[in-house]
């Protein structure tokens, strides 16, 4: 029992029960409830075989967003034995399953629908379960604050995954979402901005480090051109020419200038269809991390070298 539970705060009795079951501790004189719903912090027990297991186990599956109820409720007849039953019965049970269905929420119904599409959109960009957690919960307090009224349940969805995708320091592009769930990246960003305003969801810059290793592996460039790659973003953070422009735009660029450096050219339009950017804005991070830098004279040099 609690030490700070000492007596009973109606009667002053010290005669008290602790049902740890139950997780109540109640007073046997005057029968009031002192404590409810507490919390059992001590060890788990182990399970040897499955009716061990039964008695014993005192948790069931965790909580999570990614389901309309949160893990929580409980379906009607999914290993029920039909065979057991009679005609009747077996109709009774169906209309059971069937009123379980129509006499859920609208939000319950919206959460089925879209917590679907999230999982589907989640496994096309290979995202990790944390992060379509966190997508199922922005989504989940977009649908109670009614945010996505108005707006198509896709978008939101889109832009709940695009806003976990930079909680958690994943790199995926507006580009990348567009093609997975089939909304323009206009719409998304649009989408994503507004939801996470409302919802006061803080986001940091995105890291253009972040994006290097994915656009390296699709350029299929060895790992001395990553690494100079990253030191280059480095030198571009410290002489400030990434404050105020896209990540991947100047990720790319510095990708593009480490595989010129090290002998492994990729063209322009290469590095811009696997950054999902112009190849307009490559060649303008490029000048700039030429001049600002000073590697003209080591792009030179190769370029002699070659000659």
């Amino acid at each position: 029992m609690p030490s700070y539970i000492k007596k009973c705060p109606e009667c002053g009795s010290i005669n008290l029960f602790w049902n740890k079951d139950k997780g109540e501790i109640i007073c046997r004189d005057c029968g009031l409830v002192i404590e409810d719903k507490m919390v059992d912090f001590t060890q788990e027990w182990h399970e040897f075989d499955s009716d061990s297991g039964e008695k014993k186990r005192r948790a069931g599956a965790p909580m999570t967003y990614t389901q309309f109820d949160q893990g929580l409720g409980t379906d009607i007849g999914r290993k029920a034995d039909l065979s057991i039953l009679n005609t009747k019965n077996r109709n009774k049970f169906f209309r059971l399953r069937k009123w379980q269905y129509r006499i859920s929420t609208a939000i319950e119904r919206n959460l089925k629908l879209a917590l679907a599409e999230l999982k589907r959109v989640a496994s096309y960009l290979k995202l990790p379960g944390s992060v379509e957690e966190e997508a199922a919960r922005v989504y989940t307090l977009a649908v109670q604050k009614g945010l996505v009224r108005g707006r198509s349940m896709e978008s939101v969805v889109a832009g709940a995954l695009y806003a976990a995708c930079r909680r958690h320091e994943v790199p995926r592009t507006l580009d990348e979402l567009s093609e997975a769930s089939g909304i323009e990246k206009k719409e998304i960003g649009r989408t994503y901005r507004f939801v996470t305003r409302e919802l006061g969801i803080t986001i940091f810059p995105s890291n253009p480090a972040d994006y290097i290793a994915r656009f390296s592996s699709a350029l299929k460039l060895s790992a001395e051109t990553q690494s100079n790659a990253i030191e280059i973003l480095e030198q571009a953070q410290k002489a400030e020419l990434t404050s105020g422009r896209g990540p991947t735009g100047i990720a790319a660029a510095a990708l593009y200038v480490s595989a010129l450096l090290h002998g492994e050219k990729r063209t322009q339009r290469e590095v811009a269809d696997v950054a999902g950017v112009t190849e307009v804005t490559i060649r303008n991070r490029y000048k700039e991390l030429l001049e600002k830098l000073k590697l003209e004279k080591e792009i030179r040099k190769l370029k002699k070298k070659k000659d």
